[in-house]
């Protein structure tokens, strides 16, 4: 590698490695743009430089924002309001070669009292309605934007009102209307700007500002029910809804000679227009406010934070509207209320019945809607934010939904299976049983009847009932048989045991008479089907559950412990028995005689 190379590649990784550079301003006293328009001049961005100057606040922050036509003297009266000349303050028009493109703040606020509050107050100016070469969407653009970051929205109107300065307030009067009733019920969202019409004209006889406002709001014939009058008399109602937050003010022109304005002092100027302009700074200090959003003033961070999301909100449709800024203000309280509403269904612990579930469902969703309902912007707009939340809560209702079917269908197939295991171990019992039998089959029902819950509860009950009828028709079926091949095979156990065992003539004979009844009497008198139902088989089944199974002995369970007790008793008695007979022991047993004769020592 060449040396030359090597310092390029060196120089190339130390700008990759090397921390990003921090934009710095040594000097704040000057205009900085916060918004600057793209380079089609439709949508807009943020400026650094701006936002430098407002983040370095932590006083809670107030804006006041001139909008009006082009080239109405918005710059020039801006400067007028901050004391300063045209050479300190914002660019005018007629001077520099760099008129204001987007919005632009002074980026010294002017530090106020108000309400015993210290508050940083920014002024900011605004691009012109209606210049050449950009379209009315942009317009709206930074309209909507003034409107809903500012404070004090003056609104600069040269000689008198316009029906399109009319229309232009729609958008005002859509954020009045979904915002400003809230702050009357003291429940802030987001409190609108204050409006300040100001008309600036020559001569000032004839009618009053007020007049003139009030005269441009009148409702306009419409005899033929012209659709295009009726909406600007639509307008013209909606902004009934501001006569508690705007303001007229006159102020005639500071001098003839309009390009000589920068050059002139206060001297020079029309002394009434001073006077005015003077009355003018008083008027916009006593409406002036904090910024308030969801019920608290926005320091520099905040601000700067809030103009991000109406820049966003604002670029993303091809219109700029109040639905849209409605929807992104309330994207984060959608996303907070949705998690309220999850956490609180996941407290419950699946699976449950579908009556509960809906009814913890609905409980969460009234506390999700109305925390909603207590920290959404707008009135009228909101409503599409509430569907949207609504919706959002069905989707999550239906995947807990779907897993309280899962955890409930996973619950009953393992009782089902328990009790179909159950089942088929009491087919198989040593000793039939039917108390044994129908104990179990209780305790299956009762069991799955408690414990399996949920939705699926229903097909499981009714595979439960088949399987269940089916498991008792084939035990009822087998356990007679079964009963009476033991009872025969224990016969002639007891034959065996009492002829070579214990040798008691009695338990074999015993023995042998049951033996004998059950293969020969049964079958010559009584039919297979009639035994099972004679009263005396019903006694001998009686005998035998009475002795087989018991809340306190089940024989089933320990026949083979039994079995061998019995075994160990009987060797045991067998060979204390043979000792005792050698001894000459008498027993009152009818026992068999060992075919030996006792004889007399004596012989």
């Amino acid at each position: 590698m060449s040396k030359t190379l090597w310092w390029i590649v060196s120089f190339f990784i130390f700008l990759w490695l090397s921390p990003p550079r921090v934009f710095a301003i040594d000097d704040f006293n000057q205009a900085f743009p916060i918004v600057e328009p793209d380079p089609g001049h439709t949508k807009l961005r943020l400026s650094t430089e701006g936002l430098e100057a407002i983040r370095r606040i932590t006083n809670p922050i107030a804006a006041v924002a001139v909008i009006g036509p082009y080239r109405s003297g918005k710059s020039f009266l801006l400067n007028q309001l901050l004391s300063l000349s045209c050479d300190e303050g914002f660019g005018v028009g007629h001077m520099r070669d760099t008129k204001t493109k987007g919005i632009w703040v002074w980026g010294t606020p002017v530090e106020m009292e108000i309400d015993g509050v210290k508050t940083s107050v920014f002024y900011l100016d605004t691009e012109g309605f209606e210049s050449i070469g950009k379209s009315n969407v942009y317009d709206d653009r930074i309209f909507a934007l003034a409107t809903v970051l500012s404070s004090v929205l003056i609104y600069n109107l040269p000689e008198t009102i316009r029906e399109a300065d009319i229309s232009r307030l729609s958008f005002a009067v859509e954020l009045a209307e979904e915002f400003y009733g809230r702050v009357k019920g003291q429940d802030v969202a987001f409190e609108p700007a204050k409006l300040l019409w100001l008309i600036q004209r020559d001569f000032l006889q004839g009618k009053s500002v007020k007049e003139m406002v009030d005269e441009a709001l009148q409702h306009v014939p419409n005899s033929e029910g012209d659709k295009n009058i009726a909406q600007v008399n639509q307008i013209r109602d909606s902004l009934a809804i501001m006569g508690d937050n705007s303001t007229a003010f006159s102020l005639p022109q500071p001098h003839l000679q309009r390009t000589k304005l920068c050059d002139l002092k206060d001297g020079e100027l029309d002394q009434n227009y001073v006077k005015r302009r003077e009355e003018l700074k008083e008027v916009v200090k006593s409406v002036i406010r904090p910024k308030i959003v969801q019920g608290k003033s926005l320091n520099g961070n905040e601000f700067v934070s809030f103009l991000e999301r109406i820049l966003d909100a604002l670029n993303k449709g091809e219109i700029p509207s109040t639905g849209s800024l409605v929807e992104v203000f309330n994207k984060k309280i959608l996303e907070r209320c949705l998690k309220l509403y999850e956490d609180n269904m996941s407290k419950v612990s699946l699976p449950i019945s579908e009556d509960s579930l809906l009814s913890i469902h609905g409980a969460s969703r009234s506390e999700a809607l109305k925390s909603f309902d207590e920290q959404h912007f707008g009135r009228h707009h909101a409503k599409k934010s509430v569907q949207q939340l609504d919706e959002d809560i069905e989707k999550m209702f239906k995947n807990f939904m779907m897993a309280n079917q899962y955890q409930s269908s996973k619950l009953c197939e393992a009782l089902y299976t328990t009790c179909e295991d159950k089942m088929d171990q009491l087919q198989v019992l040593r000793l039939p049983s039917m108390a044994k039998f129908n104990a179990g089959f209780l305790h299956c029902n009762q069991s799955f009847e408690k414990e399996c819950v949920g939705p699926s509860k229903f097909i499981y009950e009714q595979r439960m009932v088949k399987m269940m009828g089916k498991s008792r028709s084939l035990f009822i079926k087998e356990y007679n048989h079964r009963l009476f091949n033991w009872l025969v095979a224990f016969s002639l156990v007891m034959v065996i045991v009492g002829r070579f065992v214990i040798k008691f003539i009695l338990i074999e004979i015993g023995a042998w008479v049951m033996f004998i009844f059950l293969e020969t009497y049964t079958r010559m008198f009584w039919s297979p089907e009639s035994l099972y139902y004679n009263p005396m088989w019903h006694a001998i089944v009686a005998t035998w559950e009475t002795l087989v199974y018991s809340p306190i002995l089940d024989l089933d369970r320990w026949a083979v412990q039994l079995g061998l007790v019995a075994v160990i008793l009987l060797v045991y008695w067998r060979c204390h028995g043979r000792m005792k007979h050698k001894h000459g022991s008498n027993s009152l047993l009818p026992l068999y005689n060992d075919g030996s004769k006792v004889r007399d020592r004596s012989e």
